[in-house]
């Protein structure tokens, strides 16, 4: 992993808000052409109505003419691992390949590094899509 990733997704956490979970968690991709992006979580009093840092990470990279997702960090700064959830598993998979790097990270740097596959082994694709 690049440490630039960390860096990014270690600098979007700081921006988290989390006052309801105490969970600050940020998030940085980069996509097959070399850009990169990041995202933090934002809660909202209503749950579910927050969204996750992958989320975020991710509606940046659409908002910028979207791609393919290579490679993305993730990491929750109280943690000592943090993986995405279900959810954003899944849209991890609508913009990556079951290739995907998944670094998964603490405040101090890399972890463990896992594919998309592995964390989501049956994701749906865009073929089964209704």
């Amino acid at each position: 992993m690049a440490e630039d990733l960390h860096k990014m997704a270690l600098e979007a956490a700081a921006h988290a808000h989390a006052p309801y979970s105490d969970f600050p968690v940020g998030a940085a991709i980069r996509t097959t052409d070399g850009r990169t992006y990041a995202g933090c979580n934002v809660e909202n009093v209503s749950y579910p109505e927050g969204w996750c840092a992958e989320t975020s990470a991710i509606a940046h990279m659409v908002m910028d003419g979207g791609g393919k997702i290579a490679e993305v960090a993730v990491l929750g700064l109280k943690a000592n691992l943090c993986t995405p959830c279900g959810g954003c598993r899944q849209r991890l998979a609508e913009f990556g390949t079951a290739e995907t790097k998944v670094h998964l990270c603490n405040a101090e740097g890399l972890v463990e590094t896992v594919t998309l596959g592995d964390l989501l082994p049956n994701s749906f694709d865009m073929g089964e899509a209704p």
